[in-house]
């Protein structure tokens, strides 16, 4: 059974900094692309960053490229998610997610984690 843990729940200023992390068990971490959504209230679901499996290519929305840095350790299981320079409309329920290859569409990604909230205050 594969399970996605986000962690890193936080509250922060406008222009501050937080890191997500996302531990995975169940599968075969390194083999697999990992991505990062989020999820702002009354809104649909939107791509944040992905990463591929083993050689670690990644994508970046628009509005986060510059800011967003997401990487993986695959020895622990663990993707992240470096947040800089964060901004009001930020503020969201994030969200990790698992499959085999890359994509930036949340419907075709089988796997995810329950989610956590980040609120950054102006």
């Amino acid at each position: 059974q594969v399970h996605l843990v986000e962690s890193g729940v936080g509250l922060v200023q406008a222009g501050g900094s937080l890191r997500l992390s996302c531990a995975a068990s169940g599968l075969g971490f390194s083999s697999v692309a990992m991505a990062w959504f989020r999820q702002a209230p009354g809104k649909e679901r939107e791509f944040v960053a992905s990463i591929s499996n083993r050689v670690g290519s990644t994508n970046y929305a628009d509005s986060n490229k510059g800011r967003f840095t997401i990487s993986r350790d695959n020895a622990k299981n663990v993707v992240y998610l470096q947040m800089n320079n964060l901004k009001p409309e930020d503020t969201a329920v994030y969200y990790c997610a698992a499959r085999f290859t890359l994509a930036t569409t949340a419907s075709v990604y089988p796997y995810w984690g329950q989610g956590t909230q980040v609120t950054v205050s102006s």
